[in-house]
């Protein structure tokens, strides 16, 4: 059981932050569903597991493509 505050703040029991593992900071997400219940899950990410999820999208940049820029940029000068 929790109270709601007057700022629609609760205090979620220990309870439940023990089974759903979550520490203080984490998120957590209410689902509301068709019939009217709601549940509670952790959206806590660990960010190792994130890792190589997103590819870069710069590719490295050799002296030749430096000199390149530069040549151009003087160029247009």
């Amino acid at each position: 059981m929790a109270t709601l505050t007057s700022k629609g703040q609760i205090t979620v029991p220990k309870r439940v932050r023990d089974a759903l593992a979550v520490q203080p900071g984490d998120k957590l997400a209410f689902r509301i569903h068709d019939d009217g219940s709601v549940t509670v899950e952790a959206e806590t990410v660990d960010l190792g597991t994130l890792r190589g999820a997103i590819k870069a999208k710069v590719r490295g940049v050799t002296v030749d493509d430096m000199k390149e820029t530069v040549r151009r940029s003087a160029l247009r000068q």
